[in-house]
C-alpha cells in the first residue's frame, strides 16, 4: 500500500517539495549545531531549557493522548481511529527527534543504546517512545489492510493499540514527574503539574485530531463524521476545562503573572473552551475549526512560555534573571523536525485516503 504516497495532485506534490525543503534547511543548520554544538542556540549554563523542551513536551503530550480515542469504543470515532494512530506515530517521531536534537550531538543517542542506564530518565523516554512509535504505526497499518480487505481487523491489533495507550499513560506521567522534581526549578514544583499536563495534553490532541480530520474533509472528501468529531470536542472540551481550572489556581505564582503570553495563553483557552460548549458553535465549521485552533494555540503558548521558559526564570548568582531567546538555528532545526513529522503524517493520510477511496468505489 506504500505506493499510493507516491501518486497525488499537484497541490499534493507541491506540499510535499514544501516540506522536503524546510527538512534540508533543518538539516543544514543541525550540520552548524553538530559541530559547534549547543553554543550555536540561546541555551546556555543559565538557560539549559528552551524550544527543543517546549517542542518535546508539547508533542509527546499529542503523541499520548489522540490514540485514547480507542478506549471510547463508539461507533461515532471508528473511522477516527486510523487516523488518530498515524497522528500518534508522527507526533511520537517528532518527539524522538527533538530529544535527539536536545543532546547537542547525534553521537550521543548511541551512549543510550549501546549504554542503557535506568537511572537516566532520557533513557526511560526513549525506550517508551520507540516503543509506541512502533505499536501505533503497525496497529495503524493493520487496521487499514484490514479495511481494503474488507475484513475486520486481527484480534492481535486491539492488544496492541491497548499496550500503547498504556505506553501513552507512561510516557505522559513520567515527563511530567521528571520535571516537577528537578531541584534547580522550583517554580516547577507543585503537585498539581502531572495532572495539569495529561489534561492539557488530552485537549490538545482531540483539538488536533479535529483540524485534522476537517483538513481531511475540505481536500479529499473523506469524512470521518460530524459526530465523531463532536465526540473528540466534547473531549477535547472538558479536558480543557480541567487544565484551565488548574492553570488559575497557580495563575498568581511569579513566573505566570509576571508573563504577559500566559494571559493570552488562558483568555484565547477560555474562550475556545466556551465557544466549544455552545452547540451553536459545531453547526458552524469556521467556528469550530477556529475554536479548536485557538485551544491547541493556548496550549502550546502555556506550554512554551509559561511551563518551560517561564519555570526558567531563575536568578542566578548574581542576582539577575537571563532571558531566554531562540536562535535562527534551532528555528530551522525545529521546523526541519516539523516538516519531516508532517511529510510522514502526510505520506500515511496519502495511503488512507487512496484506500479509503477505493473501499467507497
Amino acid at each position: 500500500m506504500i505506493e499510493k504516497a507516491l501518486k497525488g495532485n499537484r497541490s499534493y506534490w507541491i506540499w510535499t517539495v514544501f516540506l522536503v525543503a524546510l527538512i534540508a534547511s533543518g538539516l543544514s543548520a543541525y550540520y552548524q549545531q553538530r559541530w559547534f554544538g549547543l553554543t550555536v542556540t540561546g541555551m546556555g549554563r543559565d538557560a539549559s531549557r528552551g524550544m527543543y523542551t517546549v517542542q518535546f513536551t508539547f508533542f509527546i503530550g499529542v503523541a499520548a493522548s489522540v490514540v485514547m480515542v480507542f478506549l471510547r469504543q463508539q461507533k461515532e470515532l471508528t473511522e477516527t481511529v486510523i487516523v488518530a494512530l498515524f497522528m500518534a506515530a508522527s507526533a511520537a517521531l517528532m518527539s524522538m527527534l527533538f530529544v535527539v536534537a536536545d543532546m547537542g550531538k547525534p553521537d550521543r543517542l548511541l551512549n543510550i543504546i549501546f549504554y542503557p542506564n535506568p537511572r537516566s530518565p532520557v533513557f526511560w523516554e526513549f525506550l517508551f517512545l520507540s516503543g509506541y512509535l512502533a505499536t501505533t504505526i503497525i496497529a495503524g497499518w493493520a487496521m487499514l489492510g484490514a479495511e481494503k480487505k474488507g475484513v475486520q481487523p486481527p484480534e492481535w491489533v486491539k492488544l496492541l493499540i491497548y499496550l500503547s495507550i498504556l505506553l501513552a499513560f507512561g510516557i505522559l506521567a513520567a515527563t511530567a514527574l521528571i520535571y516537577s522534581c528537578l531541584p534547580d526549578l522550583n517554580f516547577w514544583l507543585t503537585a498539581v503539574l502531572a495532572t495539569r499536563f495529561i489534561a492539557s495534553a488530552v485537549a490538545a490532541g482531540m483539538a488536533l485530531l479535529i483540524l485534522v480530520t476537517l483538513a481531511l474533509k475540505k481536500t479529499t472528501g473523506i469524512d470521518t463524521g460530524k459526530e465523531g468529531r463532536e465526540k473528540l470536542a466534547m473531549i477535547a472540551t472538558y479536558a480543557g476545562a480541567a487544565h484551565i481550572l488548574l492553570l488559575v489556581v497557580q495563575l498568581f505564582t511569579p513566573f505566570y503573572s509576571n508573563v504577559p503570553l500566559i494571559w493570552f495563553a488562558l483568555i484565547i483557552g477560555f474562550v475556545s473552551v466556551i465557544l466549544l460548549l455552545l452547540p451553536s458553535s459545531k453547526k458552524s465549521e469556521p467556528l469550530f475549526a477556529g475554536a479548536c485552533a485557538a485551544l491547541v494555540l493556548s496550549l502550546l503558548i502555556e506550554k512554551s512560555t509559561g511551563l518551560l521558559i517561564g519555570g526558567e526564570l531563575v536568578p542566578v548568582p548574581l542576582a539577575s534573571i537571563v532571558a531566554y531567546v531562540p536562535t535562527s538555528t534551532e528555528l530551522f532545526i525545529a521546523a526541519g523536525i516539523w516538516s519531516l513529522g508532517a511529510l510522514l503524517f502526510t505520506a500515511l493520510l496519502k495511503v488512507v485516503v487512496s484506500v479509503k477511496m477505493e473501499h467507497v468505489g
